[in-house]
């Protein structure tokens, strides 16, 4: 009887097991159909720049001074009287205007006296010259000596002499006359008069009357780094470049100009070289001793890559990478190499090239493998 319900109960068992066995594969399906009924996450969206190339100038922006073109201290070149000033304080002036008239008279009176010292030594001269030619008539029939001969044609060549003499002396009280005459040697803003009519003035004094400066063109002079200055030069003419400025208000100056000096030699105490660079400057603008900004061109690419700087991290080893979106909107990871930060850009010198997406937006959303949806 125990062995009948023994026998019974692995039956059961066995059948038990043939039905689960045969319900399995239908959960299985069931399970597979109810997984692909679910709706699927949608590929994380990114914002991407598309890489191009473009021609870019590479500046830097050195402090600078401008300075006059031009200047001329006027100072009288005789001693005298002023009698008049002939211009208006702060306005523009041409070469040869009259500036200041000193008083003439006795410049001309030393004029008229040179003049009559020339006439007379001119008439002794002519009484000695007729006197040697008949001497020299004379000596050729034995009539007078050899002696008195010679000494005739002496006293011809000192009266010749003395006509050279008196001649300098005309024209050097010509040219006293003439200075007390002060005229602009250049064109340029006159500054305020030192001197009022009635000062008495002496030739080459210490102070000036006035001063005269250039201001169309202008210079800048501009301390740059003798490392920039390398740069330039293994590009070509370091004065070959352009310069922009920004004045003391935080304005762009509109004109662009141009480098035009560069010393020789670097200082050892800030190793920075002077260049100098020039400026129409025809609205007046800049003055003399101004204090601006230069941004000067060191570089030039015919076909840079920037890329903006929120789509360029710097990872913990110093190594600078971005994320791409490749052909099959997959992300990658690849290292570039910068040169500078250029507003909100960053120049590339290697590791992009055109075309390539780069993720600005959504980084935080992303890893290396993941499929996006870029915009």
């Amino acid at each position: 009887m125990k062995s009948s319900c023994t026998v019974t109960r692995v039956a059961l068992l066995l059948l038990f097991a043939t039905a689960t066995m045969l319900a399995l594969p239908g959960c299985d399906e069931k399970s597979q159909q109810q997984a692909q009924a679910l709706p699927q996450k949608p590929p994380q969206a990114v914002d991407v720049y598309v890489v191009k190339s473009q021609p870019f100038e590479l500046k830097e922006t050195y402090a600078g001074r401008v300075s006059a073109y031009r200047i001329a201290e006027i100072r009288p070149q005789v001693t005298g009287i002023i009698l008049q000033r002939f211009f208006e304080e702060g306005v523009q002036v041409g070469a040869g205007d009259q500036l200041y008239q000193i008083d003439p008279a006795p410049y001309r009176a030393e004029l008229n006296k040179a003049r009559s010292e020339l006439a007379v030594a001119e008439a002794n001269a002519e009484s000695v010259r007729l006197k040697a030619k008949r001497y020299r008539e004379l000596l050729t029939t034995k009539a007078i000596s050899q002696q008195d001969a010679d000494d005739t044609e002496a006293f011809w060549k000192q009266a010749q002499a003395q006509i050279q003499a008196a001649r300098a002396a005309v024209e050097s009280a010509k040219i006293d006359l003439d200075y007390t005459n002060i005229v602009a040697p250049i064109s340029g803003i006159i500054s305020r008069s030192n001197v009022t009519e009635g000062a008495l003035v002496s030739a080459q004094q210490a102070t000036a009357l006035t001063t005269i400066r250039q201001l169309s063109p202008v210079y800048v002079d501009i301390q740059q780094p003798a490392a920039s200055v390398l740069r330039m030069r293994r590009q070509g003419d370091v004065l070959d470049h352009k310069v922009h400025l920004k004045l003391e208000d935080g304005s762009v100056h509109g004109e662009t100009g141009k480098l035009q000096f560069s010393e020789a030699n670097v200082d050892p105490g800030t190793g920075t070289v002077n260049v100098r660079a020039v400026f129409e400057n025809r609205d007046r603008l800049l003055l003399p001793g101004m204090f601006v900004r230069a941004d000067v061109v060191i570089q030039r690419f015919d076909e840079a890559i920037l890329v903006p700087q929120q789509g360029v991290s710097l990872k913990p080893n110093g190594v600078t990478a971005v994320m791409l979106v490749d052909a099959e909107n997959k992300v990658i990871t690849r290292n570039i190499d910068v040169v500078k930060a250029v507003d909100d850009k960053w120049l590339v010198r290697d590791g992009l090239q055109v075309g390539d997406r780069v993720v600005v937006k959504g980084l935080q959303k992303i890893k290396p493998g993941a499929v996006v949806d870029p915009t």
